[in-house]
């Protein structure tokens, strides 16, 4: 994308719009009853079956973007200990679906998992007794997902001779443990180790163990973990025990130390040797020293609960911020027991999506309380099957979803849509900026990076919900601060009921590529910003909506309303039988400016304004020039506005005539494509 340069008073702020990075965390999958038979992953698979993790695992490192285990693999079906070895040894891609009680042969076997694998419990069916998996050096991209491992118990509660896990992993990376009921094995029910790293593990039940997750036994401080929405009852230690981990971030687990039964907890999550700790939205209940640390650990909590506790609870140190890494949603912590009691461990089946469906379900919900699908928008858009040709409705219920989300160009066809009564009620948020740093280190987001939603796929829908970019100008005035809420890079995007909600750089409508042709129609919406927020190089309308001009961050009133950057010979941004208003003083808005974005002087930039209603903040000369570029050189009109803002034609002020006005209809915009809600 070319760069995006504009005054933000006089002097000039540079934007690089680079690709948005977004988390693709699926935190709460469906996962099949039926009992899939293999299939090549060329046909468009099932939505547990592409599943992507969030958390560390989802983390573009070590030249593995994220994990998605064997989703490019065939899926199988295994009944058989024989069976689940040959398929989980392999050294091609594949995901496993368990769909019996699989016995270890002999005791304590620990299946070696090769790297790209997702082995996934057919609904409750899938159990692994008396042994579990051990993933090696250097594998990575692996999965474990709605089974049961259970039963390597041996007899002697700290037992030093039988090292049976449900899972180990020494030098692993890229590692999913997700929705599994793990108990009552000899030794550890999670063990990593090793310096493995971007490992998640989520929304499982650890119970019946002396050991329930142990993470480093390494000198080294290289492992980067997230370790949410686990529930950890009847475990007398490491829950977890985190030594050395560089980045440990733990939220919304549930510990439970059950009064009145035989197994009694020594501590509950502990920070040892170098480990950097963050704790938020935790529920302990009944646990003896419930936060603990070595004195060269550190762990900053954030809004736990303690009920019953006794001991030890500890903080202290300074240690890091998880939003750097990857974008989360943290649940209310008042909520987690309940939350965990339904939706931790193995899920029955739900529908009936089978490894032969051929497109991805119609509709697809969303929820942060575990009663949809999935708990994050991004992990609704993983479960989209690349190519898919029909549509997939990702229904959202309200809330707020403080997340990332990217629609890549590989998944036409989405509609993302709140389910509430109001598009107030459900609201997708972010605040990156474009001088926001990287996490990697390789520089800023730019224009097109800061993105809260970012749509790269033709034919995509939002409708009745919020987007929103929150960044904090104020608190920022050292760096470029474009903040995005949605940007648009793709054909026929329908914008029907929503709000898009920011300040500088709301809304950016941009094409895929320079010759390409990215048409967005607008209805019924409120867009709300102060400059440039309705900009770019797209075929864009905004019909019978709301323009809300807003403040500047230190009370002012000025600024642009569009910034179109047209190629030549292509319709640009066409504003009609709308309404532009707003808190701001009278005559401090412009309509609009050309961005000849990069200096490209061969744009040919429109904005055309037509049967609206203007406010009395609309300057009386609307257009102005814009980095050296003459607005008079470019396409700005306007024709038969009303309101305090409206004026009479004159130089300053260019009028279509009636003739002209019959070219620069809706329709003229929309070309051939007539936007409906199929």
């Amino acid at each position: 994308m070319a760069q995006h340069r504009r005054r933000r008073t006089t002097a000039l702020a540079l934007g690089v719009p680079l690709a948005l990075t977004a988390a693709g965390g699926l935190a709460h999958g469906f996962l099949p009853g039926a009992q899939p038979r293999a299939s090549a992953a060329t046909t468009a698979a099932p939505a547990w079956a592409t599943a992507a993790a969030d958390g560390f695992a989802s983390v573009d490192a070590l030249g593995q973007n994220g994990t998605y285990g064997g989703r490019d693999g065939q899926i199988v079906t295994v009944r058989t200990l024989a069976d689940l070895e040959r398929y989980a040894t392999a050294s091609e891609p594949y995901v496993i679906v368990v769909a019996a009680t699989i016995t270890m042969n002999p005791v304590g076997k620990e299946i070696k998992v090769a790297s790209d694998k997702t082995i996934v419990g057919s609904g409750t069916s899938g159990q692994i007794v008396g042994g579990g998996f051990f993933l090696g050096p250097g594998v990575h991209n692996v999965i474990i997902r709605n089974l049961t491992i259970r039963d390597a118990y041996q007899g002697v509660w700290n037992d030093k001779d039988h090292d049976f896990d449900a899972v180990q992993m020494d030098g692993a990376h890229h590692v999913w443990i997700d929705h599994n009921d793990l108990r009552h094995m000899a030794d550890g029910l999670i063990d990593v180790r090793k310096d493995s790293t971007y490992v998640t593990v989520s929304w499982n039940k650890l119970s019946q163990d002396n050991k329930a997750f142990g993470i480093g036994w390494t000198e080294n401080v290289v492992t980067d973990i997230t370790v949410h929405h686990n529930w950890i009852r009847e475990t007398e230690q490491r829950n977890p025990s985190t030594d050395n981990a560089a980045h440990a971030h733990l939220y919304n687990n549930f510990l439970e130390d059950v009064a009145g039964t035989d197994i009694n907890s020594s501590y509950g999550n502990y920070a040892r040797g170098a480990t950097r700790m963050v704790l938020e939205n935790s529920w302990f209940q009944g646990f003896r020293n419930p936060v603990i640390k070595d004195s060269t650990a550190s762990i900053v909590q954030k809004g736990n609960t303690f009920v019953g506790t006794s001991g030890r609870n500890e903080s202290g140190g300074t240690a890091f911020d998880p939003r750097t890494y990857y974008a989360y949603t943290l649940d209310r912590t008042t909520d987690v027991p309940a939350l965990l009691k339904s939706g931790a461990g193995p899920r029955s089946s739900i529908g009936t999506t089978t490894a032969t469906t051929k497109a991805a379900a119609t509709t697809l919900t969303v929820a942060k309380d575990g009663s949809g699908q999935y708990s994050t928008v991004q992990a609704a858009v993983n479960a989209v099957p690349a190519g898919n040709t029909s549509r997939v409705v990702i229904s959202v219920k309200p809330g707020t979803y403080r997340e990332l989300v990217k629609v890549p160009s590989n998944k036409p066809h989405v509609t993302i849509q709140g389910s509430g009564s109001s598009r107030n009620d459900t609201v997708i948020v972010y605040n990156n900026a474009s001088g926001t740093p990287k996490p990697d280190g390789s520089g800023t987001y730019g224009t097109g990076g800061s993105a809260t939603v970012a749509v790269e796929a033709d034919d995509f829908q939002a409708r009745n919900l919020t987007i929103s970019n929150d960044f904090d100008e104020k608190a920022h005035q050292n760096i470029a601060q474009q903040a995005v809420a949605l940007r648009t890079a793709a054909d026929k995007v329908f914008l029907d009921s929503i709000i898009v909600s920011g300040d500088q750089d709301t809304l950016l409508v941009d094409t895929a590529s320079k010759d390409r042709l990215g048409r967005v129609y607008t209805r019924n919406s409120y867009v709300i910003g102060n400059v440039d927020f309705i900009f770019g190089r797209a075929t864009a309308v905004i019909d019978k909506s709301v323009i809300t001009l807003k403040k500047r961050w230190d009370g002012s009133s000025a600024g642009y309303i569009t910034a179109p950057s047209t190629a030549a010979n292509r319709k640009g941004i066409l504003i009609a039988n709308s309404t532009v208003n707003g808190d701001v003083s009278s005559a401090s808005f412009y309509l609009g400016r050309p961005w000849h974005a990069g200096g490209d002087a061969s744009l040919d930039p429109q904005a055309t304004v037509r049967n609206t209603s203007l406010s009395a903040a609309v300057k009386s000369a609307p257009w102005t020039d814009m980095s050296g570029f003459s607005w008079k050189d470019d396409r700005f009109a306007e024709y038969k506005n009303s309101g305090a803002g409206a004026g009479a034609a004159s130089a300053d002020r260019p009028q279509l005539s009636d003739a002209q006005a019959t070219g620069q209809e809706v329709a003229d915009w929309l070309g051939d494509w007539t936007p409906s809600t199929s």
